[in-house]
């Protein structure tokens, strides 16, 4: 098969966008889905008429500095006004979190005269558990809604989008953190420099910084392309984090992989002046990044053509089964689940619903293809012959809660990275 000409954002006839880290021109495509709704932006029954918008997917390299990355197309101020993503709902979520806990507890030596502070801290899912330690907290969170949750735990929440300016409200009220923590944000931020500025200004001196967004090479391998949707402005390396973290003073000296969203990396940086010695696990995955290719810009140029080939699997699996008139119901409503979805073209012509705990998504319908969204006991009622599992990085949480779907001979599905049926 001959190898096609690359493709740059210069032959469509269309200015080019600036990276938001380095400022150098985007030209290349790393992949480009078409065009989607606002992944988290559910549909009640009213609107199921109304105009809806769609933006392109079209996620973008920077040969300067090998960030990959989508355009601001919407304010995070319009994403996160009114968001109906609570991390409570995911029981591994919280055994993670639990577990997270207790290893800075130990490690750290945090106690009651220490600080935490969690930047987009959602529901308080994580600072409920430092709180029971008697632990100060503090939780950033731009989602009114959201925060509202934490402050009915008891946690102080402070509504904003975190950056220089709410670090240095926070600091002029005394406050300075000895452990950040700043988990899957940082993909969040159009403003990567001014957020990353915020930390170090927020950090104390002698405190640290813990990072986790989904690993970058993770997804590449395992064809993650459903994680890839507007509110995740970048995807990371630990390459380019190091070099993100780098221009504003930041050290990482540890790096761990976690298995959450498919694949994470947690990351530990403290100021750049501050003492100690970095963990040999650092230079492991770099020199595993480089091993895969990543630190040039041929190896994500070519993710695109795997991604056509999943989308290929996905849609024979419904055509088939449509075909042998067997019947799909999907699990869960999460934005992942939408951009596949909407990529596939899938509707309710295919999948006649999707099931989730939240009660915050149920009576909704999904963004683009609007498959309404109803609470699980309607999956046992309809007995379908496919239980297909949107959010995947949750398949054996979900598969354990589910377990009845065999009584009756039905059968779990899996898209990514490839078609699992079992």
């Amino acid at each position: 098969m001959p190898e096609r000409a690359l493709l740059t954002v210069e032959d469509f006839g269309v200015n080019t966008p600036a990276c938001r880290f380095c400022g150098a021109a985007l030209r290349d495509t790393f992949v480009n889905l078409g065009l989607s709704p606002l992944a988290n932006s559910y549909v009640s029954a009213e609107q199921l008429d109304a105009k809806e918008s769609f933006y392109p997917l079209h996620v973008r390299v920077c040969r300067g500095c090998l960030l990959v990355q989508l355009p601001e197309f919407e304010s995070p101020g319009h994403i996160f006004s009114d968001y109906l993503y609570f991390s409570s709902f995911s029981d591994i979520w919280l055994a993670h979190c639990r577990h997270f806990t207790e290893e800075m507890i130990d490690r750290l030596g945090l106690d009651a005269k220490s600080q935490v502070v969690e930047v987009a801290s959602n529901d308080g899912y994580l600072l409920q558990y430092f709180l029971a330690r008697g632990i100060p907290v503090l939780g950033v969170e731009p989602a009114a809604n959201v925060a509202a949750a934490a402050v009915e735990k008891g946690i102080p929440t402070e509504v904003a989008f975190f950056g220089v300016e709410a670090a240095e409200r926070l600091r002029s009220r005394g406050i300075t953190a000895d452990l950040i923590v700043a988990n899957n944000v940082l993909a969040h931020v159009p403003m990567l420099n001014d957020f990353v500025e915020g930390l170090a200004r927020l950090l104390a001196p002698t405190g640290v910084i813990t990072i986790e967004c989904p690993h970058l090479m993770r997804l590449m391998h395992e064809n993650q392309f459903d994680t890839i949707y507007h509110e995740h402005f970048s995807y990371f390396t630990l390459t380019v984090l190091i070099r993100v973290l780098a221009k504003h003073q930041l050290d990482v000296f540890d790096v761990e992989e976690v298995s959450t969203h498919g694949g994470s990396l947690r990351v530990f940086a403290r100021h750049a002046t501050a003492n100690g010695i970095a963990s040999g696990t650092v230079e492991d995955m770099l020199a595993r990044e480089r091993a895969a290719g990543l630190d040039r810009l041929e190896a994500y140029t070519v993710f695109g053509d795997r991604v056509v080939a999943t989308k290929c699997d996905v849609l024979n699996f419904f055509i088939d089964a449509y075909r042998d008139r067997k019947t799909i119901v999907g699990y869960g409503a999460p934005a992942k689940g939408n951009t596949l979805l909407n990529y596939c073209g899938i509707g309710p012509e295919w999948m006649p619903f999707t099931v989730d705990r939240s009660p915050h998504k149920q009576g909704r319908y999904l963004p683009g293809t609007h498959i309404p969204i109803r609470a699980p006991e309607a999956l046992l009622d309809a007995r379908p012959d496919y239980v297909l599992i949107l959010p995947w990085n949750l398949r054996d949480e979900i598969e354990t809660q589910m377990a009845k779907v065999r009584e009756w001979g039905g059968r779990f599905v899996v898209p990514i990275p490839r078609i699992d049926i079992h």
